[in-house]
């Protein structure tokens, strides 16, 4: 079994899309210029990491097929420092499951979640 997913998004422009995630923190690890256009880029962020491929299309639907989810550990101060550079779909709040989100969209209109674990409740306290 593999140790690591990492996503391919399929983005009309690599070159600007991954200018926008380095924008709110990715860094560019890797990428291949064919004839002076960017096709391809690989991000990292907090071990994680996301592919950008030539070809897709922008959306302007409510949800796409997929959506990038990133774990990290304060919501509410990457919203502090996000919030007037992004196009926020979802202010941070608190989700049944025991994670605090933020949801914004890229500039392509992809969903990125960013989640934080909440502290699990004591259940002896009752």
């Amino acid at each position: 079994m593999p140790n690591k997913i990492v996503p391919m998004v399929h983005v009309p422009d690599v070159r600007a899309t991954a200018q926008w995630y380095q924008a709110i923190g990715f860094v560019l690890s890797a990428a291949n210029e064919d004839c002076g256009e960017m096709d391809w880029a690989l991000l990292a962020l907090d071990g994680g990491a996301v592919m950008l491929s030539a070809g897709g299309e922008p959306s302007d639907a409510w949800r796409r097929e997929f959506d990038l989810y990133v774990y990290v550990d304060d919501v509410d101060a990457l919203h502090a420092r996000l919030k007037n550079s992004v196009d926020v779909v979802e202010a941070p709040h608190d989700k049944f499951y025991g994670l605090r989100e933020l949801i914004i969209r890229d500039c392509n209109r992809f969903w990125i979640t960013f989640g934080q674990q909440l502290p699990i409740a004591d259940q002896d306290a009752g």
